[in-house]
């Protein structure tokens, strides 16, 4: 059963000017290194032609690398196929970083083959496969994350819980448990 309150998408054009501040506030979210207020106002009121333009920029940031880097040795983990851990990444981040902003602006970085490991599947005897990238190109994702993901969550559907910033399991039951309670009886999960 369609969810027709939530279906129908809210303008997200700004209806008078905004004070500074206020945009950032709705997107707190935003790896503030890549998005400044001009461009979260420009995320806010559309882009002419609907295409963004010049954003590698902004991958390569000095800055936008450097928060990378504390996101993904935040976040631990396991070395990849080169064996450089995120302590050892920390270690030498300066040098890292300039290496990183260096070849990715001279489009000669090269992403490493993914380490293989095999993990217990939940609930069963057997082995799932699963594949651990190189602490560099972890770093390289989450800082092209940084860059493209608020332009993406901009317009995901809001019924849409997976790995987007501020929800998940939880926020999507509590949204089944309310549907289930408003009178609705169908529930469809949908993996693709």
């Amino acid at each position: 059963m369609r969810d027709t309150a939530k279906d129908t998408k809210p303008s997200i054009v700004a209806q008078e000017p905004k004070q500074d501040g206020e945009i950032r506030v709705r997107w707190t979210w935003v790896e503030p290194a890549v998005w400044t207020e001009r461009m979260l106002t420009t995320l806010e009121t559309g882009i002419e032609g609907g295409k963004w333009f010049a954003l590698m920029d902004k991958v390569w940031l000095p800055k936008n690398l450097n928060r990378a880097v504390e996101k993904v040795v935040g976040n631990g983990g396991s070395a990849g196929i080169d064996h450089q851990n995120v302590r050892q990444m920390k270690m030498h981040q300066e040098k890292e970083v300039e290496r990183l902003h260096r070849e990715l602006r001279e489009q000669s970085y090269q992403v490493q083959a993914v380490r293989r490991v095999w993990i217990p599947k939940l609930g069963s005897n057997e082995l799932r496969p699963l594949g651990i990238p190189a602490v560099r190109d972890r770093v390289v994702q989450t800082a092209l994350r940084n860059v493209i993901e608020p332009i993406f969550e901009r317009d995901f559907a809001p019924q849409s819980y997976g790995f987007r910033p501020g929800r998940g399991c939880k926020e999507a039951l509590r949204r089944v448990d309310g549907l289930l309670k408003g009178g609705h009886n169908w529930v469809v999960d949908a993996d693709l």
